[in-house]
């Protein structure tokens, strides 16, 4: 065969396989809302940057007829390209080849970019859209998984890991999702569950549909396995681009520094407005973060999972900082059990990725009640103790108003490792609501009132906190900003080490 006739049946060969299931089953994606796998990818990556790998790969499964089947791509298509001009792995599960199922080479494929990933140093993503293990392939199919899981679990703090489901992932399936950093879900067309609705109707009688058990916006609210809800396919992807922006390409590197267009010594008169005279009425501390960092842009996580803490990034200066704070709109801004879980994890990220931690303080202390007291609250509370000793990046704290017992030590007071700890004039640093904690203390005083009126007086403040340098710098609200910027660049060269260990023993 002349040379000629060797490149046109290459070209033949490529051509089947990039057609995957043909022309109904792509029409049926696209029917169902869904873009095909690459399709997806062209929209992640940078205009004419993917290089596929493994294109010509096939499965070696003879049992069920397996052996008359041609499955295009082996039902995954994985390469890399860039975004934003950065290296990225990305596979995508093709649903129109035998449902994106996972066999023993669709896995071999996967496991070869999640290990060219960790080579490189680069982020790796993985779209997935699959009916889940190729039954025809048993133990092999589950082999496959298990060593997907593996290499996920070796990369995790080494280079970010980013899930989008854009179809359904069901048993096996959802646990590489669920060791990758962060996760997405298409509303209305995405799903994970371990057993499905027929499953579990037969086994426990319960009935329910596939949206209501692991649909978007039930992960995203109710169970917060994910993190991002996405309208469509597009935002989707274009969402996975704007957190990349965020991040470095590995735990080796700082995240990109962008150029900042919104000066650096901006002060914010309006700060001091957003803050209510009566301690006790709420107000939004999403509004206290946009008027600090850059354009008044961050980009939150966990939105819709846990409302009474808020996880999100933002830049000041143009550099990445990860942000914790109360939200007093919503259970006054109370830690509980998942507040807890959902910035543990937030801050063992940022950490793990050289990303500075910000924190926005006005926490009244732990929900109260035996729903948290059965549900481990003590347990729960400890990992964002834990996480935040454990953190060795800059760590900056800012008290808005409360700080009150356990929780002020737990939004990471300066015993915790905080590097820089400001507060508002409007801060209340204590043991406890200095009302309540004069209703012990003069319990038996026939001055009762007058007592308890000064206590609150003299307590209801940051400056005891001060007088004893738990705080560093009490500082007019409009200034935030700005001692922010200067913390962070005074803070650019800090080096902290822990004790030498295998790892530390986080209360799971």
């Amino acid at each position: 065969m002349s040379t000629q006739k060797r490149i046109e049946d290459m070209k033949a060969r490529s051509a089947k396989i990039m057609a995957a299931g043909g022309p109904k089953r792509v029409e049926k994606q696209h029917a169902s809302g869904k873009l095909t796998a690459r399709e997806r990818i062209e929209k992640l990556l940078d205009p004419g940057t993917f290089v596929e790998l493994d294109r010509f790969v096939a499965h070696r499964c003879t049992n069920f007829g397996m052996d008359k089947k041609e499955l295009p791509g082996e039902g995954v298509v994985t390469g890399y390209g860039t975004v934003d001009g950065r290296l990225v792995y990305v596979f995508a599960q093709d649903f129109t080849v035998e449902g994106g199922s996972l066999g023993e080479m669709h896995a071999a494929k996967i496991v070869k970019v999640q290990r060219l990933a960790m080579k490189m140093g680069a982020p790796c993503v993985g779209l997935n859209d699959s009916g889940g293990a190729r039954i025809q392939e048993a133990v092999d199919a589950l082999a496959g998984y298990g060593k997907i899981f593996y290499e996920n679990t070796c990369a995790s703090g080494v280079i970010p890991q980013i899930s989008a489901i854009m179809g359904p992932s069901a048993g096996g399936a959802v646990y590489s999702p669920a060791l990758t950093d962060f996760i997405y879900m298409v509303k209305k067309t995405s799903m994970m569950f371990i057993t499905g609705p027929q499953v579990i109707k037969s086994v426990t009688a319960e009935e329910v549909t596939s949206e209501e058990l692991g649909g978007a916006m039930t992960h995203n609210t109710v169970s917060g396995v994910a993190h991002f809800a996405a309208e469509n396919d597009e935002d989707c992807l274009q969402q996975i681009r704007h957190l990349l922006s965020f991040l470095p390409s590995n735990n080796m590197e700082e995240a990109p520094v962008y150029e900042c267009t919104d000066d650096p010594n901006r002060m914010d008169p309006e700060l001091v407005t957003l803050m209510p005279d009566n301690p006790n009425m709420p107000y939004d501390m999403k509004e206290v973060i946009a008027r600090c960092v850059d354009n008044g842009e961050f980009y939150e996580v966990h939105a819709h999972y846990a409302q009474n803490i808020i996880t999100c990034f933002a830049r000041f200066g143009g550099q990445s900082v990860g942000i914790i704070a109360n939200q007093p709109k919503v259970m006054a801004g109370c830690l509980d059990v998942n507040a807890s879980d959902k910035s543990a994890r937030f801050i063992r990220f940022c950490d793990a990725f050289n990303i500075p931690v910000v924190n926005f303080v006005d926490v009244p202390g732990f929900l109260p009640g035996t729903n948290q007291e059965y549900g481990g609250i003590i347990r729960h509370g400890a990992k964002m103790l834990y996480a935040y000793s454990e953190a060795t990046v800059p760590k900056i704290t800012v008290i808005t108003r409360k700080a009150y017992g356990g929780s002020y030590l737990a939004m990471c007071s300066q015993d915790l490792g905080a590097d820089q700890v400001f507060a508002w004039p409007s801060a209340e640093i204590a043991v406890m609501g200095p009302a309540g904690a004069a209703n012990i203390i003069f319990k038996n005083d026939p001055n009762q009132q007058e007592k308890t009126d000064k206590y609150v007086e003299d307590f209801a403040t940051p400056y005891k906190a001060a007088e004893r340098g738990f705080v560093d710098i009490v500082i007019e609200p409009q200034e935030t900003r700005p001692r922010i910027i200067t913390a962070l660049n005074m803070l650019a060269s800090k080096r902290e080490v822990r004790p030498a260990k295998k790892h530390g023993n986080i209360p799971l």
